[in-house]
């Protein structure tokens, strides 16, 4: 491999209230909640598995200009892609009617907010767009691969009564009130932001790398070598720009995302 070529990221493994036990097949089975995984590396791109056994809060995420000036960070858009799905499991994503401030905050403190929410049932392969200011939760029983700004900067609307700091104020600021519906996506993904495909292979194919920008490679299901280097389903490569072309040889048939900054 040259010294430029794929590079495996490392992974930090997030215990949460919420999280979950079971990892299969990407990890082993954990004796703790392990909620997130992140794939890190020094890039303007966050990617991160979500493992749930609870519903998450309902929360938002600010825009950049709002993030830059009230918590000195980057804003947070983001998309999902849904790695497994218990039956009936759920996403909600914004309203499903125009509401005012006042009644956001209300229906926060009251729990109402949840039926005000838009839930969709989801099954393996759906993914969804996320854009800052956008009311979100996600519910029990998924996998989840994320793909985000470089920004761990949540507010909170409603947490179910879970004992953690709720931030109505911001949340009120940033959110977008108006309706619309909960719908899964095509990928590709495109943003200003990021660029987040899908792609699968069972046979060798040769990869050739931008000149002008990183691709990470996330390994949904499957097994192989990358470079002549083995990587198996639950782990992110790093593809620098200006890599020399490289071989992907799936020993099994191999799913992946690839994503980008644009």
């Amino acid at each position: 491999m040259s010294e430029n070529g794929p590079v495996r990221l490392p992974t930090r493994f997030l215990e949460k209230v919420w999280g979950a036990t079971d990892l299969l097949p990407w990890y082993p089975n954990s004796g703790k909640k392990i909620g997130e995984v992140w794939f890190e590396a020094d890039i303007p791109l966050l990617v991160k598995f979500i493992f749930t056994s609870e519903r998450l809060s309902v929360q938002v995420h600010p825009n950049d200009d709002f993030a830059a000036v009230h918590e000195n960070s980057r804003g947070k858009t983001e998309m999902w892609y849904v790695l497994r799905a218990e039956p009936g499991a759920r996403l909600a994503i914004g309203f499903r009617e125009v509401i005012s401030p006042e009644r956001l905050r209300e229906a926060s403190l009251s729990g109402e907010i949840e039926q005000l929410l838009n839930w969709i049932e989801v099954q393996a392969g759906d993914a969804f767009f996320i854009p800052a200011g956008t009311v979100h939760a996600i519910g029990a029983g998924l996998a989840l691969c994320e793909v985000q700004q470089l920004s761990d900067v949540t507010y909170r609307l409603y947490d179910y009564g879970r004992p953690r700091e709720l931030h109505l104020e911001k949340s009120i600021q940033v959110a977008f009130t108006g309706a619309g519906t909960a719908k899964s996506v095509m990928l590709p993904i495109d943003c200003q932001y990021f660029h987040t495909e899908f792609d699968k292979t069972s046979s060798s194919l040769l990869y050739k790398p931008e000149a002008e920008r990183f691709h990470i490679l996330i390994f949904t299901s499957g097994l192989g070598k990358i470079a002549g280097q083995p990587f198996r389903e639950g782990e992110a490569w790093l593809i620098p720009a200006a890599s020399a072309p490289f071989s992907i040889e799936p020993e099994i048939p191999v799913k992946f995302l690839r994503t980008w900054v644009p």
